[in-house]
């Protein structure tokens, strides 16, 4: 039982850390959003977030590891329990808070919601205590222990492999909504044909009885709340929510409009092909680099287009805008390469590689 226990936790923890260890940058990325000031307001450790991701990423897969092959056993479970404690307060303030919609333990692999996530480190924690108790009495025979270290260290070798192949190109593999092969104009078409519906809800309070109700905008109207002078809509209460869940998709998020914020995402979706050289932070950005990959892409028989969250950055192609969060969903790399055929996401680089590419 306790073996089978122990196998369970395990992998689940070098699962989260494989996850995580092949998009690194993507794990940084939401770190940062810990690190925001709407979350935890240091933002003077945004550009440490990278560092961060890589000491949790090799905390869980080595703790992991051991606990699979009952290496230092006792001393495993304590850390992983410390580790379940600190993952548990970061989930409780996300969804308490609601400031981090998705905490990234299973990157875009698997999507929780905050409170999932908080009830899964939640029972992760229980089910280590109970493996604390189960082992409570030291069982490990030394030699044995140390025959598993060659195994510990192979592991290690690979996991690194894994970490510096996602942070110096693009993720092994690809977990996110944009892998290639992905038809965006498909997914775009699905959305608005099922979109889904909102109603505007309001707090009615009556002035003679305190009496406090909820409705929703039609029985506002319907039963003239608003002729009736005893009921009050109450400030700051009014909300918007769902009322039919439609078709949902990552690739909602890709829009991209000129400079006067007219959107030109449809004309780009139609082109037989189209080159994107993504940038997320401009300032940031190698602009040696930029000017190469604008040239190269420049000799490319497709349309070419410049997007970033900066007017004017591009000097050779022409320069759109979209949200820096929905172009850290697609790129990795900054700056980045997207190929399009008809809206079909064909090819995507990090702009070395693209320059290197024969």
């Amino acid at each position: 039982m306790r073996t089978i226990l122990r196998y369970i936790v395990s992998l689940i923890f070098i699962a989260s850390g494989f996850v995580k260890a092949v998009d690194l940058k993507g794990f940084s990325f939401k770190l940062e959003e810990y690190f925001s000031p709407i979350v935890f307001n240091l933002p003077f450790l945004e550009k440490y977030a990278l560092a961060f991701s890589i000491i949790v990423v090799v905390l869980e897969l080595v703790l992991g590891f051991m606990l699979l092959m009952k290496i230092k056993l006792k001393e495993t479970l304590y850390a992983l329990i410390a580790l379940c404690v600190f993952f548990g307060f970061l989930t409780f303030y996300s969804a308490y808070y609601n400031v981090v919609t998705d905490c990234g333990c299973f990157g875009d692999a698997l999507k929780f919601t905050p409170w999932q996530s908080f009830w899964k480190d939640i029972t992760l924690l229980v089910l280590l205590l109970i493996l604390a108790v189960l082992y409570r009495k030291r069982e490990e025979d030394e030699k044995v222990r140390f025959g598993k270290l060659p195994l510990l260290g192979v592991f290690v070798l690979v996991m690194i492999f894994v970490m510096y192949r996602g942070i110096a190109h693009e993720p092994m593999i690809d977990f996110r909504a944009y892998s290639i092969g992905t038809d965006l104009a498909a997914e775009k078409e699905k959305i608005n044909k099922n979109p889904s519906e909102y109603k505007t809800f309001y707090s009615l309070k009556n002035s003679k009885t305190g009496e406090v109700k909820k409705v929703d905008q039609d029985e506002y109207i319907n039963k003239e709340y608003w002729k009736d002078t005893t009921w009050k809509i109450e400030d700051g209460k009014t909300t918007s929510e769902i009322t039919k869940k439609g078709y949902e998709s990552e690739i909602s998020k890709f829009k991209i409009e000129d400079a006067n914020g007219n959107p030109i995402t449809d004309e780009i979706l139609k082109e037989p092909r189209v080159v994107l050289v993504f940038t997320y932070k401009p300032k940031e950005a190698d602009l040696e680099l930029v000017k190469k990959t604008e040239t190269k892409a420049l000799t490319e028989k497709a349309k070419v287009y410049g997007v970033s969250t900066q007017p004017d950055f591009y000097k050779q192609i022409p320069n759109y805008l979209m949200d820096e969060i929905a172009i850290k969903t697609i790129a990795r790399s900054n700056p980045f390469v997207l190929i399009l055929e008809k809206g079909k996401i064909v090819e995507k680089l990090g702009a070395k590689d693209y320059l290197n590419q024969d």
